[in-house]
């Protein structure tokens, strides 16, 4: 009965915040309070990490209304209506007085669209630390599209009865090369310079042996990107990735299996909540045509991570 009460409170709450206009970040804090007592630790972890959610992506949709080249008396004024619910005064007070190291909107286009988060993270019982992209945008741009990325950290933290952003670290702005390899499945894109438009996907799997075993304990994904120039009787250098889950990419840094016979094992590319990216060793091994191609690309950081899409159900 108490739980049941809960529930009906927490609908009750929810509503009432959009019938009074409340965004998605102040209803998800709201909703929040209205928890009973009794619920349980993994529900109250579950709504906490929801409520961090929302917050970053109401953050996020509000980037493109700072004007950070205005008068600092325009832009003050922005800040506080725009982020002042968001943004802890602390940080805020710091961003009006350095804008350089503000986020928001520099020029008419492109422009901030939104943030996509890749990583969700906690820290302490009231803090996470939420790893995304800034995803830029022009009228130009697919709904998929994007004219450039920026890697974005916040830590998110529970200030009395409501979740502020309390810190904020910006990475570098990350344009798409001319050909992407979107991969929805798992959760990333990777750019390739145009000499690989027409590459296909090859699917192999790799597998994770035990100290001393020969059987396989873990197996999974190994996604080969092959350049359009690759022929049998000439083969070229694939981009090969590997997917690992977390539990699997944990267990293989703890040495629980190993893959292949090389003496250092593969190298991180890129993560999101699910996955793990990573590069076979000695993956160019044999020298093939292309590998110094492969090379220059990889020093690029070209993946990308996202948030996975589950396939359609058939």
């Amino acid at each position: 009965m108490h739980q049941a009460a809960a529930d009906k409170e927490q609908a009750r709450g929810a509503e009432d915040a959009a019938d009074q206009g409340i965004g998605p970040a102040r209803a998800a804090n709201r909703v929040h309070e209205t928890d009973a007592p009794g619920a349980s630790a993994h529900r109250q972890k579950t709504g906490d990490e929801e409520a961090a959610r929302a917050v970053v992506e109401e953050f996020g949709r509000r980037l493109k209304m700072i004007p950070l080249l205005a008068p600092p008396e325009v832009l003050g004024t922005s800040m506080r209506e725009e982020y002042g619910d968001l943004v802890s005064p602390e940080l805020l007070e710091r961003w009006q007085q350095d804008p350089a190291n503000a986020p928001g909107r520099t020029v008419s286009s492109p422009w901030p669209d939104r943030i996509e988060i890749v990583t969700v993270t906690r820290r302490a019982d009231d803090s996470f630390e939420v790893q995304g992209e800034i995803i830029l945008k022009t009228s130009q741009d697919t709904e998929q599209g994007f004219s450039a990325k920026r890697a974005i950290t916040l830590v998110v933290t529970r200030t009395g009865d409501r979740w502020l952003i309390t810190e904020v670290t910006l990475g570098d702005y990350v344009a798409p090369g001319p050909v992407t390899y979107i991969n929805g499945e798992y959760g990333f894109v990777f750019s390739l310079p145009e000499s690989w438009q027409g590459y296909t996907i090859v699917t192999d799997t790799w597998e994770g042996l035990p100290v001393g075993g020969s059987e396989p304990v873990e197996t999974g994904p190994l996604l080969r990107i092959r350049h359009p120039g690759w022929r049998a009787e000439a083969p070229r250098q694939d981009i090969p990735i590997m997917v690992f889950t977390l539990s699997q990419w944990e267990a293989l840094q703890a040495g629980e299996f190993h893959i292949g016979a090389a003496p250092i094992g593969p190298t991180e590319l890129g993560r999101n909540d699910e996955y793990v990216f990573a590069l076979p060793a000695r993956y160019n091994y044999a020298f093939p045509e292309g590998y110094e191609e492969v090379e220059e690309i990889l020093a690029g950081s070209p993946l990308q991570p996202r948030k996975p899409v589950p396939a359609p159900r058939p």
